[in-house]
């Protein structure tokens, strides 16, 4: 294969209706990942991985072809995993700024998620030491060009005070994708994701998060907040009705009346009255 600087496949913005997602994970987007590694590692056998990575991969969904992937990337990728995803690391694109650019672009970095997720909290992949910064660094990266709500998602369960310590040095990054994953990464019922368990018990520990975006200055980011709120409405409406009509009463903008309005959709869809009230005390005139 020849060399040239890491690229991403093309892809729509928009999947066609009836066509199957996980023809997003095909042998051009296998092709282009081993290309983008190998022009950063030059050892990197990319025509072995190609073989290995796509035999059997047909019957499977576009999740179970991503970690199949990320399976054949730690076969090939060298045997420790901060020398692993720092080659990952150095093989993406240039990081995005946009909100939105990249459609559905960005899931060829599926794969990257996995891997991190995957292995990112494994020392013994790691010579005994301890792979959490370096895991967090490629979270960090990762969500400038997809996302990491997916990845972060391991730390959060099994490291949750070490992972909210660095999503909380986060919120200030000036990234709109960043931000937006100290508040997507840490949804209690985060659709495709895991649950985190704890979090839908207790939704306590991501209230401060959401306090701190919920005027950021990207509607991505916003919305993340609202839909986040809506997830901790579903099991708490209590402590998600409260907050939204804190926020009311501190003189909302109209954007944050959005947040608001969004939050309670789901109850307010019900017709359960409280939400109903609170989007009537929402409304933007």
């Amino acid at each position: 294969m020849q060399p040239r600087p890491p690229t991403v496949p093309k892809a729509p913005n928009a999947i066609q209706k009836g066509t199957q997602l996980k023809v997003l994970m095909n042998r051009e987007s296998v092709e282009c990942l081993a290309q983008n590694i190998h022009y950063v590692d030059k050892t990197f056998p990319a025509e072995e991985f190609c073989r290995h990575a796509l035999t059997d991969i047909e019957p499977l969904e576009l999740m179970q072809r991503a970690q199949y992937i990320a399976k054949s990337l730690k076969k090939f990728l060298p045997g420790n995993y901060n020398q692993a995803v720092s080659v990952l690391v150095e093989s993406l694109t240039p990081a995005e700024t946009e909100v939105g650019s990249l459609g559905l672009a960005g899931f060829f970095y599926l794969p990257h998620s996995f891997f991190i997720a995957d292995y990112g909290l494994d020392q013994s992949y790691n010579n005994g030491e301890d792979p959490f910064k370096v895991s967090m660094n490629a979270l960090r990266e990762l969500t400038m060009r997809f996302t990491a709500e997916f990845a972060i998602r391991p730390f959060l369960i099994h490291q949750q005070e070490r992972t909210l310590a660095q999503v909380n040095e986060w919120l200030s990054d000036p990234n709109p994708h960043v931000r937006r994953l100290c508040s997507e990464g840490t949804r209690p019922k985060l659709p495709w994701g895991k649950r985190i368990q704890s979090f839908i018990a207790n939704p306590e520990p991501t209230l401060p998060i959401l306090e701190f975006l919920k005027n950021d200055e990207s509607l991505y980011v916003r919305r993340s907040v609202a839909n986040h709120l809506g997830d901790i409405a579903k099991d708490h409406p209590e402590i998600a009705f409260s907050t939204c009509e804190r926020w009311l009463l501190e003189g909302a903008s109209k954007e944050l009346k959005w947040v608001v309005r969004h939050a309670v959709r789901y109850h307010a869809k019900r017709g359960d009255a409280r939400a109903l009230e609170i989007r009537l005390k929402a409304k933007v005139n």
